[in-house]
């Protein structure tokens, strides 16, 4: 079933960048009947990929636990586990893959603090430009109207 000589998850865990790596440990593998077409592939094999991974476990900083529980939005279960589903290929190795990949993409999203937008006030050039823009336009319309 999967692919002889890969194993994308090291023994020490999934690399998410050069300070966070999420334990090998966490994440639990389940392997089910995919849906969809496929023909006797999807009647005989098991290839459909869920991982869920404990929300709390994961080794996130408050602030970035809720970025990602935000994020993720509908794949969080009611007890905290994070949940995500593969079914994209035929090959349960593939999905497993794809799954780490999603999982990956998710807590990097999560760790990018959103920048603060601070409310600034227009500067007088560009009131004084914006005010001369609608003169000069309103003049134009007076002018077509003034030709009828």
């Amino acid at each position: 079933m999967s692919e002889p000589g890969h194993n994308p998850v090291p023994v020490d865990g999934l690399r998410i960048g050069p300070s966070h790596t999420i334990p090998a440990g966490l994440m639990e593998f389940t392997f089910i009947a995919s849906s969809g077409p496929g023909g006797q592939n999807v009647n005989k094999r098991a290839t459909k990929c869920r991982l869920r991974i404990p929300l709390d476990a994961l080794p996130l900083s408050h602030a970035q636990r809720a970025r990602l529980a935000a994020i993720a939005g509908p794949s969080l279960t009611d007890s905290g586990d994070l949940l995500i589903d593969a079914d994209d290929n035929r090959s349960q190795q593939r999905n497993r893959d794809e799954c780490l990949d999603k999982l990956a993409d998710l807590v990097r999203r999560a760790l990018v603090t959103p920048k603060v937008r601070r409310p600034t006030k227009p500067s007088r050039g560009s009131k004084e430009r914006r005010l001369l823009a609608k003169r000069i336009n309103s003049e134009r319309k007076k002018r077509r109207s003034d030709s009828d």
